[in-house]
């Protein structure tokens, strides 16, 4: 006779399907919004890319928004962990790293960060998301090349500030410009040099 399962057993395997069924949920809609844009998507889109139906995502989101304010959370939360590079190894190797992390987020969410910019011109929340994508980045960058010209260890072509906004830019736009393996890793030594010419522009 088969035992039934402990109270704790059975909430335990509920959570874990509802944590996969939101997780499905969020990559297609993901999906959904990068193929077709915010105005264009619907809750209908997203379930039968999901193959769930209209009732399981009222489970889980309240809305259309509500579910891409968290897919614009995820985006965050991916761009600000590419930033979590130890301050390790020398500023050549810390920025081949990080650049390469950064390429590889911008990359994979290209479509998607479109729809996010134009959609942060509507809506406050997300709007505060890119702007926290693109500071917080930009102010950790920024103590960095300080820190490097305070021990006088780089001589920095411009402010630092400046140069870190410059290596925002380059990575923005050559992430547009991959295509897989061989495209990646030309722009990332493309965008390592720049930056390097920027941090030591004496350098021979």
């Amino acid at each position: 006779m088969t035992q039934p399962k402990a109270p704790w057993a059975a909430r335990t395997a509920r959570a874990g399907r509802d944590h996969e069924t939101r997780t499905l949920l969020l990559a297609c809609a993901a999906k959904v919004f990068a193929r077709l844009g915010y105005a264009r998507t619907t809750v209908a889109d997203i379930t039968a890319e999901a193959h769930v139906s209209r009732a399981t995502f009222y489970v889980y989101f309240a809305s259309r928004a509500d579910v891409f304010r968290a897919i614009a959370g995820r985006v965050r939360d991916a761009f600000l962990a590419a930033h979590e590079i130890p301050d390790a190894g020398g500023p050549d190797v810390l920025a081949r790293a990080s650049i390469a992390a950064f390429l590889t987020a911008a990359a994979e969410h290209r479509e998607l960060l479109t729809v996010l910019e134009h959609q942060a011109l509507a809506d406050p929340a997300i709007a505060a998301i890119m702007t926290e994508i693109r500071e917080r980045p930009l102010r950790r960058s920024t103590r960095y090349v300080e820190r490097l010209a305070a021990r006088g260890e780089a001589r920095p072509a411009a402010s630092p500030r400046a140069v870190s906004e410059a290596a925002y830019a380059m990575i923005d736009r050559f992430a547009r410009t991959i295509d897989g393996p061989a495209s990646f890793e030309r722009a990332l030594d493309d965008v390592t040099a720049m930056y390097l010419r920027l941090l030591f522009p004496d350098r021979p």
